[in-house]
Formats: C-alpha cells, structure tokens, sequence
C-alpha cells in the first residue's frame, strides 16, 4: 500500500512518526472517451489561450480569478511563507466522545501506520489511551494545499484518521423540509414500528453492489466478443398520491413473506383499527365531490323508504298467497282450475253468438 503523507503526530510533548495510507477504495469502473466514428481516444491538451499552443506541466501555475475576471498569480513561495505549522504535523488538539461529532461532517478515511521503529512505542501508547478512554482525538493537519481537520480513532490494532469537514462548510438545511403542514396519526406510526421491527437488521457485509457486479459481467462480455445479455431493470415509477395506511400494511404484508413468515399473514392493525380488511392493497387517491347535506340526506332516505315500503308489501302479499297454496288441498285445486276453464269457454261462446245477431240485423 502506498503512503500519501509523511509527517508526525504531536500528542502532546509526544512525537510519533507515521505515514497515512488510504483506508478505502472506489470499485467503479473507469471508462474512456472515444470518437463514436472510429473509436479514436479522445484526450484533453493543456493550451495557452495566448500563444494557442500546448504547454507543459512544468510551466503551469496557480492564478486567483477576482470578480472582474483578472488572473491574480500566486506563486509556491507566496504559499510557502503561509504560517501553516501543520504542514508535516498531525497535531491532536482535544479528546472528546465519538457522539459530538455531526455524521455530516465525515469525509475520507486513511490508516495511520508508524513510520520507523522508533515509532512504534508511542503509537501504542496513544492507541491504548484511545481505547480506555472511549473517546476520539481530534487533530488539524494540512493536506493538498490546505489546512483540514481530522478525528482519529481507533479500528483493530490501527489507528484510523477520518477527515473532517470545518464546521462552517456544513451548509443548514434551509427550506429542504416540507413546508406543508402533516399530522402523523399514531396508527400509522404503529404500523412503521412493526415495518421497522419486520425488515429487522442487516450484516453490512452481506450487502453487494449489484450494479458493479453486473456493469463487470458486461465489460467481461465485450471483451470476449459475446453479446451481452443483460435484461433492463425495471425503472422507478414515478412518485403516486397513495393510501398511507394500506401502503404501510402492505409493506409489512410483504416484508413478511420475503422473511418467510407465512405469506398469508396480513399486517396487524393497530388498535383501533381491527374493523378494516386485514389485506389491504395500494391504490391512488381521488376527489370526490360531496353533495349538500340536506339534498345528499333526502336522497338517502327516499329510496330507501320506497325500498322499504315496497319489499313489505311484496313480501306480505307473497307470504298471504303462499300459505293459502299450502293449506288447500291438491284435488280441491286442480277442481278450481277445471271449473275456471269451462266459465271462460262458456262466455267465450256466448260473445260468439252475440256478434252473430249483430251481423245479421246490420245486413238486414
């Protein structure tokens, strides 16, 4: 591993030579520019807009651009006789506990190692000291031009040193949260709880960087001359209006079965709920336009009456005709039935003659 600064640490009248070393790395995949036409590299020169003409690195300096655009140059002895006494010394400033420091100030993280023997039993020292005292050192330091602050820690048997943004270059959220005014009820915070409690925790390790892994299987395929066969993945819907409550249930609902814990056990509601259906889906929400009060009140209770006043007419009449059916007896039915045909066949004749009489005058 190599080292990318050489200095000491002022732990007091205690000096302790050390070499800082990066604690991690970026695994993404570099790429290149290349002309789409003929894949020909595409790379940047350095030109002086003056001489239009590519310079050297030896010949490029620094220059600060002031508000009207005029380059004012700074030259590395102008730098030089900045007082910066941190420039090779990681001076520890206060001890403090871990939880005063804002997560948002946390930058790059680097190894500190001993540089030389000599080194080795101070370095112990301070580690051991960190250790007992649960607590974190907090140092200033200069680094690529400028001078930066820093916590040291302990992790292992090495002592880790985390950059640290400056208090003020922590911007405040300003006008970031919503400005809409919401009431969370204590229902749906129940049911956060129990999602919460469902997802569990999570072994950091276990966690993998999918997009890499499969941004590495394509790279791999080009380079064999395959054809890729990476399917799409499925793009974000966008941002919908939901049911709160029957997404936070059906959150849970899932959560569950992707645990296997039985996957048709729904979400418990929380009290107060017990009435509502125990698998409730996520579904957008609409307007709806309510009708005036007395106009929506009469409209309810009138087809309801006639509902009502008609089923107990209805209901009475095929009762009444029903039990009269069942109390007369078969024959004495079918003899009704005989004697109703024969009249109606008999005044049917009657009319018959009647016409016949008629007919005969009007031709007389």
């Amino acid at each position: 591993m190599r080292s990318i600064w050489n200095g000491n640490i002022s732990f007091g009248l205690v000096s302790i030579p050390i070499k800082i070393y990066p604690a991690t790395e970026d695994h993404s995949i570099s790429f290149r520019q290349i002309h789409t036409r003929d894949n020909g590299r595409i790379r940047y020169r350095k030109v002086c807009e003056l001489e239009d003409k590519q310079v050297e690195s030896s010949e490029i300096g620094r220059a600060y651009e002031d508000a009207d655009g005029a380059l004012v140059p700074i030259t590395e002895e102008d730098l030089a006789a900045l007082p910066l006494p941190t420039t090779h010394t990681l001076e520890i400033e206060a001890f403090i506990s871990a939880s005063e420091i804002d997560p948002l100030q946390m930058g790059d993280a680097y190894y500190l190692g001993t540089s030389g023997a000599a080194g080795a039993k101070p370095y112990t020292l301070l580690r051991e000291a960190l250790k007992r005292s649960e607590k974190v050192a907090i140092a200033k330091y200069a680094h690529r031009g400028r001078e930066r602050l820093g916590m040291l820690r302990v992790v292992g048997d090495t002592i880790a040193l985390h950059r640290l943004l400056w208090p003020d270059e922590v911007r405040e959220p300003a006008g970031v949260a919503p400005k809409e005014k919401v009431t969370v009820k204590p229902a749906e915070l129940d049911l956060a709880d129990t999602l919460m409690e469902t997802l569990g925790e999570v072994d950091l390790n276990d966690l993998r960087d999918d997009y890499h892994e499969a941004l590495e299987e394509l790279v791999a395929a080009k380079v064999s001359g395959a054809t890729p066969t990476a399917e799409p993945g499925e793009r974000p819907a966008g941002a919908q209006v939901v049911d709160l409550m029957a997404a936070l249930k059906e959150s849970v609902r899932s959560a569950k079965e992707a645990r296997g814990e039985g996957a048709g056990e729904a979400a418990e509601a929380p009290a107060g709920e017990a009435g509502e259906e125990a698998e409730a889906t996520v579904h957008e929400l609409r307007g709806r336009k309510k009708a005036p009060a007395k106009k929506a009140a009469s409209a309810k209770k009138a087809p309801a009456a006639e509902k009502k006043t008609a089923a107990k007419r209805g209901g009475t009449k095929t009762a009444k005709t029903a039990k009269a059916a069942e109390e007369q007896p078969a024959g004495k039915a079918a003899g009704k039935k005989q004697t109703g045909t024969k009249k109606a066949a008999a005044k049917k004749t009657t009319a018959k003659k009647q016409t016949g009489k008629r007919g005969t005058r009007t031709a007389s």
